[in-house]
């Protein structure tokens, strides 16, 4: 009774998700396509990733034998919407985020050796695809900073319309976006397009925080 329970529980998340997502209302584009980034160094390998299986959406829960551990930090929603410089939705594009976890570590073979503590309930790389409207959704936390950076989330889309484009999304506002180096670089077009506007989130999903964001990328 409660496997069935819990099935159902996750059928109506899945039905709810996809009824919310439709649902979306139209987003602003910047019509500019977001600046490209490099994939910086604790982007996971593929090898290395294959030794897991649960890189989902939902960034925020890890299957660990048969029990699920909740990540630390602010949940965050993030919706999508992939589109080109002419404002077209793209179907069926790949998107990947990744970035660390509350505590400022990455799910990377360089990191598994630390003696800090890590969050073995946040994933660290989430992927997903986009609908026929380009919309897409994932479930992570509010990015932190570590030394060195600000609080920022990578993504990477992919698509034969137009290839593979990294970048990264930055918390619109943040303190620390001054004295981030890679931010410093961006002018302010690309900024505008790599800004994300946190907003907070109603209702009991457990998420702290919404954000509504377009992924412009080349015709």
């Amino acid at each position: 009774m409660q496997i069935q329970s819990l099935i159902r529980r996750d059928v109506l998340r899945a039905a709810a998700f996809s009824a919310a997502a439709l649902a979306l209302p139209a987003l602003a584009t910047s019509r500019r396509a977001i600046a490209r980034m490099t994939d910086g160094p604790f982007y996971p390998p593929r090898a290395w990733r294959e030794r897991w299986s649960d890189w989902d959406a939902d960034l925020t829960r890890v299957q660990h034998g048969g029990s699920t551990r909740v990540a630390k930090g602010e949940h965050l929603g993030l919706e999508a919407r992939v589109v080109d410089v002419d404002g077209r939705a793209i179907d069926g594009a790949t998107v990947e985020i990744w970035q660390c976890d509350a505590v400022g570590h990455y799910r990377h073979p360089s990191t598994e050796p630390t003696t800090d503590a890590v969050d073995d309930g946040f994933q660290g790389l989430g992927s997903t695809h986009s609908n026929a409207q380009g919309q897409l959704r994932f479930r992570t936390i509010r990015p932190v900073p570590y030394p060195g950076r600000t609080p920022h989330i990578h993504v990477k889309l992919r698509h034969a319309a137009f290839g593979e484009v990294t970048s990264q999304l930055f918390v619109a506002g943040d303190p620390g976006n001054a004295r981030d180096g890679l931010w410093r670089r961006l002018s302010a077009d690309d900024r505008a397009g790599l800004e994300m506007k946190l907003e907070p989130a109603a209702g009991d999903s457990g998420l702290r925080w919404l954000v509504r964001h377009d992924l412009v990328v080349p015709a």
